[in-house]
C-alpha cells in the first residue's frame, strides 16, 4: 500500500466517523427541537409595580418663594404700623404686643388683614392647607406611604410655631392644622382606592 493508499484509507475512516457524529448530533437537535425551550407559566400571584417617587423641586421652590414673598408683605405690614405708633420691638415683642391685642391697627391694615385670613384669602385655612399638603406632596414625589411622616413634620412644625408666639396659636392655627391633617387623610384615602383601581 502506498502513502496514497493509508492517507485515502484514514481520509474515508475520518470522514465516516464524523458523518456519524454529525448523525447522531442531528437526531439530537432534531428530537429537542419539538419540545419548548421554556415553558411560561402564569403566577397566580400578580406582581405590583411600584411606582418610583421624585421630589417635584420646581414646585419646592415656587412654594417656598412664593411663602417668603408672602410672609415679607404681612412682616412689613406689621412692622410699619407699629413703627408708626412708635414703638421698638424685635420678633418677641412683636409677637408678645400682638398676642395682647397692644397695638392699634388703621383701617387700611385691618382691611388687607381680613381680606388675608379670609376662608381663601391667601393666610386663610383653605389656601393655607392646600400648600401644605401641595409642599408635602412635592417633598414626597406624592409618595402616600410618607404620609405619615409629613403629618409628624406639620406638627413639629405648628409645636414650633407654639414657641415662637409663645403660647396658645390663634384660632385660625388651629383650624388649618385640623383642615391640614383631614386633606393628609383624603390623600391617603384616594391613593388607596387608586391602587385598588390598577
Amino acid at each position: 500500500m502506498g502513502v496514497n493508499g493509508i492517507t485515502a484509507s484514514n481520509y474515508g475512516s475520518t470522514t465516516t466517523t464524523q458523518t456519524k457524529k454529525k448523525t447522531e448530533s442531528d437526531t439530537t437537535i432534531s428530537s429537542t427541537a419539538n419540545e419548548p425551550a421554556a415553558v411560561y407559566e402564569k403566577s397566580t400571584e400578580e406582581t405590583v409595580k411600584k411606582p418610583v417617587y421624585k421630589q417635584d423641586t420646581v414646585t419646592i421652590a415656587q412654594l417656598k418663594a412664593d411663602a417668603e414673598k408672602r410672609t415679607k408683605q404681612l412682616r412689613d405690614l406689621v412692622e410699619k404700623m407699629m413703627l408708626q405708633q412708635g414703638q421698638t420691638f424685635d420678633e418677641a415683642t412683636m409677637y408678645q404686643l400682638l398676642r395682647e391685642g397692644k397695638v392699634t391697627v388703621d383701617d387700611e391694615t385691618a382691611a388687607q388683614a381680613n381680606a388675608d385670613i379670609a376662608e381663601d384669602g391667601y393666610w386663610g385655612v383653605n389656601q393655607t392647607s392646600d400648600r401644605l399638603i401641595s409642599f408635602a406632596k412635592a417633598l414626597t414625589g406624592g409618595d402616600p406611604d410618607k404620609i405619615d411622616a409629613m403629618a409628624d413634620a406639620i406638627k413639629e412644625g405648628f409645636e414650633q410655631a407654639k414657641k415662637a408666639w409663645g403660647g396658645e396659636l390663634p384660632e385660625i392655627c388651629q383650624k388649618t392644622f385640623d383642615a391640614t391633617m383631614e386633606k393628609l387623610e383624603q390623600w391617603r384615602s384616594s391613593s388607596k382606592e387608586s391602587a385598588g383601581a390598577k
